[in-house]
This record gives C-alpha cells, structure tokens and sequence, in this order.
C-alpha cells in the first residue's frame, strides 16, 4: 500500500452534509464538496490487510485496495480503470448502495472502516469531470440482436455489456424516460438526475438502443418481441408492491410509495408544476422503516409538511454491533440517513391497526399498538403489547414496506416464464429461463434487493447471454444465479 502506517494516523472522514435548512430550500444532493487531498488522505487508511474482506462484501468484487493505493499516489485515470474493471455505474452505487464492502472492511474490526464508498464515487466524478470517461466502442459486431426489457441497474449493465461484445442491443422501458427506480424512485437530493443522464448518452454513443413508452405485453405483443430477438433479457424488477390490507385502506390520502415518489421527480424533471397529492402542510405517517420509507420522509420534509412520523414494526436496532452479529457480517445497528437528520420522529415497534376517515372519504387518522417481538415455533411474530394502543393524525399515509415480486400481468404470462415459490422468475446456473433464449436478471429474478446485485447480476448474465449466442465469452461474470447475499439482509 502507498502509505503502510495511514490506518494508524489518519481518522475516517466523509463529506459534510449540508445545513438542513439549506438543504431542505432545494432537491439537490445533499452533500458538500469533498477536497482532492482529503479524498486521498481517506484512502491512505486502507490498510495491507492480507486478505481484503471488502471483496467478500461486494457482490462486484471490486478492486478495492488497487484503486484506493492508485487514488492515494493520486494516479485518478488508473483508478478510474481498475474502478470500471467490475462495475459499470459505480457514480450509482457510490451515492445509493449500503456499503457492504465497508461492514466488512478489515479495519472495521476495531475502528471505524475505510470510507470505500466515497472514494469510489469521487473517482468516477472525477472522471466525468476531467472528461476522461469516453465510449467504449465495440471491436466487432456479431449481428446478433437481443432485446432488452427493464432500464433499472441490471439492464443498463446487461445492456452496456453486451454492446461492448458486439451486439445490437435495444432496451425496452414502460415509462416515458429511461432509468427505472434510478429515474423515477430514487429522489433527486440523493442522486440528481444529471448522473444518470450522462451514463445515457455514453450508451447510446456506443450503440445501444433505448425505447420508452414500451410495456412488452401491452402495447408490444411479445410473439413480435421474440421475432425481431435473437435473445432477451428480463430486467423488468420487483415491481408489485406489498400492500397493508386493513380496515380503512379505501379511504383517499393512502398512498403506495411508488404512488407518491415518481411524481416528485416528475416536477424535478419539468413535467408537473407541482406534485398531484403534495404534503405541504399536511400531518404524513410513513409505514416501513428502509430506504424507500426514508426517501418519502425526505420528500415530505422538501414539501413543507406540517409533521411526519415513519412508522418500524421491528424493535429499535443497537447502537453497536451485538455479540451475535460480529465482523464481517452487516452490522444489524440503528442507522441515521440524511432525511432523519431533516426532522420528524421514527416509531419502532408499532404496528397499524386501522385507518379512520372523515364524512368526505379521506383519511383523518390511524389507530396504532405497540408490539413485542417474539419466536414461536420458529418462526418470528409480532405480539400486541397490552394498553400500548394510540390514535395519530394523517392527512396522508405512505406505504414502504417493500415488494413481493415482479409483475406477472402481461410479459410473464405471455412469455410462459416459470416461477419460483417466491414469485421470482425461475433461472438455471446460466440465468436462463425454461424459455429457449430467454434470460432473466435483477430483482425479477432474484427478488428486491440492493443496486449492487444488480448490477452484478445484469453483469453476470450478460456473460451468460453472450456464450449462448457465439459459443464463447469474454465478459466477466461476477456471481452466479444462486449466490447469496453475505451480510446485507
């Protein structure tokens, strides 16, 4: 390493955020600039492990030490390269993945971890900046076409890959815009668009083709799909949301998250001058705890809401690692994201009864009990806690308590696919479906999961599709269908 003693003299350093009430007058990321030689600084603390548990922690098996130690002897563009070795939008899993490299950073053992997450994505800003992050232009073409279908991570890395091989590739999206959740589900103030939109246009600069407005099974049969293919990809995600069937569900004001988030980034965008059920001045209640529950709260604060609780059925996690969750696994701990710096309070160990409604239909509040967790006969539950019960004001209820499955309306149906008893999309060990020539990836197959799964599962498969077509592969594949996640859960 460049520095072998950096871990012992250097402390972990991550950008500022900034002000809340800066932040909350505007959509823009949340962060603050991050000066050159403090980033260098930062990577200087990795240290020579040995055996860098961080590749166990990254389904990518990024290259961790080699482009921190080339970050640290300030040599960007090699960085950069070894960067793009493994990961095709490593600008996307530096703003939005959970870090598991980090959870199982030697160094975490006993202090805090190297900040991987945050060199990672100011090596690939820096590129873009620099202008060094060009077309990477196929070196034949194979005549070979394959469709597509799904624009989130797992098929713009499927896609990017195959085109590098040679193929005429077109990615076929439902919504009028390409990006899938990166577009229309991750708010603007924890990845602005713009870098999205760049990785674009170095896709279409290299060949690949993108159509919108195309929902295959609806307004494109897919008997003409499989005609004009000599292979398809489904990518389509996890996109049927899980619903909380409970007395008062009817009323107006209930919304899924997915209801209320793409029409936030609609305005971003310029299509909507402001959003259809906004939450200026209204009481919010957010039921589910992760990610997708945080994004809505940042919403709502952005909004100008007159008070917001998000709702955990879970217990309040500890503030440091339990005996039984040690390294490297992911710390199971209590997390703070930037939209719980922004207000509001989060409510563990709750679960939502009913809702109540007013004379005109819309919501007015909910009735709520406190809960113990337990195991019975194995598996857990959820015990109501006696006399813990309470009523909340809500004018707007958000449900973010996860997905069940892909949708299997239309394409699934019409293609045949087989299912797995969770509802994915059924894949042998080379990602193919028991339909010839068909090949799944993503949450549609493996169910909702991280953007870095994705990613390397759209990576991986494309290798897979690749062989079927030519015979051989070059392209990397990093897992294989049945690989389990380490740690995050």
């Amino acid at each position: 390493m460049g520095e072998v003693t950096g871990f012992m003299k250097y402390d972990r350093e991550l950008p500022r955020r900034r002000s809340v009430p800066v932040r909350l007058r505007d959509w823009k990321e949340v962060y603050e600039p991050f000066p050159d030689e403090r980033l260098e600084t930062q990577a200087a603390r990795c240290m020579d492990c040995g055996i860098p548990f961080c590749h166990t922690g990254c389904p990518l098996g990024n290259l961790i030490p080699e482009w921190n130690d080339l970050v640290y002897r300030e040599d960007w563009h090699e960085a950069m390269e070894r960067l793009h070795a493994t990961n095709n939008f490593p600008e996307f899993t530096g703003r939005l993945c959970p870090a598991p490299c980090e959870a199982a950073c030697v160094l975490g053992i006993n202090e805090e971890p190297v900040a991987i997450k945050q060199v990672e994505v100011s090596i690939v800003d820096h590129g873009w900046e620099h202008g060094t992050i060009v077309p990477v232009m196929p070196t034949t073409l194979t005549g070979k076409r394959v469709a597509v279908v799904g624009s989130g991570p797992a098929g713009l890395a499927a896609a990017q890959q195959l085109t590098r091989a040679g193929h005429a590739v077109t990615v076929y999206e439902r919504a009028d815009r390409v990006g899938g959740l990166l577009r229309y589900g991750i708010p603007e103030f924890k990845m602005e668009k713009r870098v999205l939109d760049r990785r674009l246009e170095q896709m279409r600069a290299e060949g690949t083709e993108f159509q919108v407005n195309v929902n295959v099974g609806v307004n494109l049969p897919v008997a003409v799909l499989q005609r004009d293919s000599d292979a398809t990809v489904l990518a389509g995600g996890a996109t049927a949301w899980r619903d909380l069937p409970i007395p008062g569900r009817e009323l107006r004001g209930i919304y899924q998250a997915m209801e209320f988030l793409p029409p936030a980034n609609r305005v971003q965008e310029g299509d909507l001058t402001e959003h259809p059920f906004s939450a200026t001045g209204k009481h919010v209640v957010i039921i589910g705890g992760g990610d997708t529950g945080a994004d809505c709260l940042g919403t709502v604060h952005r909004h100008g809401c007159a008070s917001v609780h998000q709702f955990e059925i879970l217990p309040r996690p500890p503030e440091s690692r339990p005996d039984a969750n040690p390294w490297p696994t992911w710390p199971l701990i209590y997390r703070t994201a930037s939209a719980h710096e922004e207000g509001g309070e989060r409510v563990f160990a709750v679960n939502t009864e009913c809702f109540l409604g007013d004379d005109a239909g819309n919501v007015r509040a909910l009735r709520a009990h406190e809960v113990e967790q337990k195991v019975v006969d194995g598996r857990m539950v959820f015990e109501k806690i006696e006399d813990s019960d309470f009523e909340l004001p809500c004018d707007i209820a958000l449900l973010a308590m996860g997905f069940v499955g892909p949708q299997r309306d239309g394409l699934l149906e019409q293609l045949g696919v087989e299912l797995t008893d969770r509802g994915n999309v059924a894949r042998d060990e080379r990602w193919a479906t028991n339909v010839d020539g068909v090949f799944v990836c993503g949450d549609m197959g493996r169910g909702q999961s991280l953007i870095v799964w994705a990613i390397a599962e759209g990576r991986s498969c494309a290798a897979a599709v690749d062989e079927w077509l030519m015979g051989t592969t070059d392209l990397p594949a990093p897992i294989s269908p049945d690989a389990a996640p380490m740690a995050v859960r």
